[in-house]
C-alpha cells in the first residue's frame, strides 16, 4: 500500500516559489538540502548496550547507556546507534548531538504503557502551562533539547507510542498533566528525520520547538482517525522547516504551524518562518494543512504544494482567535486536490482556547497575504467558510484558479464570508462577494 501512495507522491506536479531557496535532484524539486544527511564514522548497536528485541524486555538502560556513551566519547563526525530487528520496549530517553538513531527493516521501538514513571518537564515557554492541563507536561517518547546534527532515519522502522491508554485517559478526564508528544525536539538546530513509521503517539507525532534546519520527509505516520490531538507535524516557533514526500493519516491536523499561545506567544515573540510542506498525502477528520490556532508569535513565509487530500475535515485551514497577536502573513497553498471533505477552505477567526482568563482581549491577529491557488476538490461538501475578525479584516486573500464540486444533487457546495477582503480569479462555484473583484495590487496582482 505504502509503495504505491509513495509512487502517487513522486508523481506529483511542483511549483516553485521565488523565496524559498530550492534544490534539485534530477527531476525532483526539494528543500532537503538545507541540511545534509551526515555520513557517522562511529557505528554501536543497542544489543552492545543489552538491547533485547522481545517486546517484552524493558531496554530503557540499554538506550541510555548507549546514548551516555556518544555523548562523552563524542566520536569525530559523530555515533550511529543501530537498532536491529526486533520490538525494543522501553520507556522515554533523550537523544544527544551529533548522532544518528537508525532503525533496520524490522526494528521497533515501542513505547511502554506505564505512565506512573514518565518524566516531567517544564511547560514551553511560549505556551506558559501544559498545552491540556496547567502545569507541567510530559515529556515526548523520543526528546531532544539544546542539540544540533541529529538524524533519525533507517530502513522504514517504526517508533511506536502505544498511545490508546493516553488516549483514554484523555476521554476519560483523568490526565493530570499534558499528553507526551511522540518525537520532539527543543532548542535545536540541524534535524533530519526520514524512512521511518511513526504510529500511535499519545499526542502530537513529531513537534519542532525553537527550532531551526529540520528536514522531514518519507516518513508515514499513522493514528486512528479517533485519536485526540495526534497531529503529524507541528513545526512550532521554528525557521527553516522541510516537510516532503511523506504520508499521514491521524486523528487531528496532518500538519499545523504554530508559534505560541496568548499573551505567553506574544511575549516569546518567535515566530514559525519558511516553512515548506510539499508531496503529503493524507486523510483526517480535522485539516489536511493548518496553520494555528497557537500563532501568538507570528507565522510567515509558509508554502505547501502538491497535497493530496481524501476524506477529510477540512482542506486547508488558517486558524487563530482573540487574545492571540501575532501576524499570519505570506501563506501560499497550491497544487491541492482534494475528494470526500467537508470544507475545502477555512479561514477563522473564532477558533481555539485560552491558556487562562489573563489573555488580553484586545490582542487581535492580523492575517494577510493567502495565496490559494490551483486546486482541485471532488466531493466537497462546503466549498469555503472565511470569517476574520471585526477591526481586523483578514486581507489580501487571493484565490485563483479554484474548482470545488460537490456531492451529487442540484446545489453546488457554498461560500461563507465574513470580515474578509480580496479577490478571486477563475473560482467555482462562485465565491462570495468579498473576493469577487480582482485586486491590482496584493497577493493577487501576479494572477491578474
Amino acid at each position: 500500500m505504502f509503495r504505491a501512495l509513495a509512487s502517487v507522491l513522486l508523481c506529483c506536479f511542483f511549483l516553485e516559489a521565488s523565496f524559498w531557496v530550492h534544490f534539485s535532484y534530477g527531476d525532483l524539486t526539494t528543500c532537503s538540502g538545507i541540511v545534509p544527511m551526515t555520513e557517522r564514522g562511529d557505528k554501536i548497536s543497542i544489543t552492545d548496550f543489552g538491547g533485547v528485541g522481545d517486546g517484552q524486555t524493558l531496554n530503557t538502560i540499554a538506550f541510555r547507556k548507549a546514548i551516555y556513551r556518544i555523548q562523552h566519547l563524542r566520536r569525530r563526525g559523530g555515533t550511529l546507534l543501530f537498532v536491529p530487528s526486533g520490538v525494543y520496549l522501553t520507556d522515554s530517553f533523550n537523544l544527544t548531538s551529533h548522532m544518528t538513531l537508525y532503525l533496520a527493516r524490522g526494528a521497533v521501538i515501542k513505547a511502554t504503557q506505564d505512565t506512573s514513571n514518565w518524566p516531567l518537564i517544564a511547560p514551553l515557554p511560549s505556551y506558559g502551562r501544559g498545552r491540556e492541563r496547567p502545569g507541567g507536561r510530559y515529556m515526548s517518547f523520543i526528546h531532544g533539547d539544546g542539540l544540533e546534527d541529529v538524524v533519525i532515519t533507517g530502513e522504514n522502522g517504526t517508533i511506536d507510542g502505544q498511545g490508546d491508554i493516553w488516549w483514554n485517559m484523555w476521554r476519560q478526564r483523568t490526565l493530570q498533566f499534558t499528553r507526551p508528544s511522540l518525537v520532539e525536539f527543543v532548542n535545536s538546530r540541524g534535524i533530519v528525520i526520514s524512512n521511518v513509521i511513526f504510529r500511535n503517539s499519545p499526542f502530537w507525532n513529531i513537534h519542532p520547538v525553537y527550532c531551526s534546519d529540520v528536514v522531514i520527509r518519507y516518513v508515514t505516520i499513522l493514528a486512528p482517525p479517533d485519536s485526540p490531538n495526534t497531529d503529524g507535524i507541528d513545526p512550532d516557533s521554528s525557521s527553516n522547516v522541510c516537510i516532503e514526500d511523506s504520508f499521514i493519516s491521524t486523528g487531528d491536523d496532518l500538519v499545523a504551524v504554530k508559534s505560541g499561545w496568548d499573551e505567553y506567544g506574544i511575549a516569546y515573540g518567535r515566530p514559525s518562518s519558511y516553512i515548506t510542506v510539499r508531496r503529503v498525502t493524507g486523510s483526517t477528520p480535522f485539516a489536511g494543512v493548518a496553520v494555528g490556532s497557537e500563532t501568538s508569535g507570528g507565522v510567515e513565509n509558509v508554502l505547501a504544494e502538491n497535497i493530496n487530500l481524501y476524506n477529510s475535515g477540512v482542506g486547508v485551514h488558517i486558524k487563530t482567535n482573540i487574545g492571540r497577536g501575532g501576524v499570519i502573513k505570506n501563506i501560499t497553498v497550491s497544487e491541492l486536490f482534494m475528494e470526500n471533505v467537508r470544507t475545502g477552505i477555512k479561514v477563522a477567526g473564532d477558533t481555539g482556547d485560552h491558556p487562562d482568563n489573563n489573555f488580553n482581549p484586545n490582542a487581535l491577529p492580523y492575517v494577510k497575504d493567502l495565496t490559494l491557488k490551483n486546486i482541485w476538490g471532488v466531493n466537497v461538501q462546503r466549498a469555503g467558510w472565511m470569517h476574520g475578525i471585526e477591526n481586523a479584516t483578514f486581507t489580501g486573500i487571493c484565490l485563483s484558479n479554484v474548482t470545488l464540486q460537490g456531492t451529487t444533487g442540484p446545489r453546488p457546495p457554498s461560500w461563507n464570508c465574513n470580515a474578509i477582503r480580496g479577490a478571486a480569479i477563475e473560482v467555482s462555484p462562485r465565491p462570495c462577494a468579498e473576493l469577487t473583484s480582482v485586486e491590482q495590487s496584493g497577493s493577487c496582482a501576479s494572477h491578474s
